[in-house]
């Protein structure tokens, strides 16, 4: 009495076909995960007076297009909430600008800061070559109502 395969057969064999039932569970899983670990960024929160404008027009351009650059009362400058001085302007702004065409830089300060720190900005953005320059300002709500 010889066994030909050794005595042992395999009562099932491997399936060709990928196993979708807990495809969707991985999916969630995943959802929720990049959900989780994705990290916005959030401007800090300013307490200041904004300059009044007659009018204003508002920025068509995705956020990641806008370099936001923050004028202190006593000369400071941040980029992103990034503190730099007013002298490395350039050099910062100038590889942004080569890198996105599109780049529209917004000037934001208290009505308070003195001019010549806003001057001094603008000479520094001019010698980075940036072309799209805006000043970021409070409507008159009066006016706003008067259009309508």
């Amino acid at each position: 009495m010889g066994l030909k395969s050794g005595g042992l057969q395999r009562k099932s064999k491997a399936s060709q076909e990928i196993p979708s039932s807990s495809m969707a569970d991985i999916a969630f899983l995943l959802l929720i995960f990049f959900m989780v670990s994705t990290v916005f960024q959030k401007d800090k929160k300013r307490d200041i007076l904004w300059p009044e404008a007659e009018a204003s027009e508002k920025i068509d351009a995705k956020q990641k297009e806008i370099l936001n650059i923050w004028v202190e009362p006593n000369g400071d400058v941040y980029i992103n909430d990034l503190q730099w001085e007013m002298e490395e302007v350039r050099s910062v702004v100038r590889p942004l600008y080569v890198a996105t065409q599109q780049l529209v830089v917004s000037i934001r300060s208290d009505q308070n800061v003195p001019y010549r720190h806003v001057d001094l900005l603008q000479k520094e953005l001019q010698a980075a070559g940036a072309l799209r320059v805006v000043f970021a300002a409070d409507l008159e709500q009066d006016l706003i109502m008067e259009r309508r």
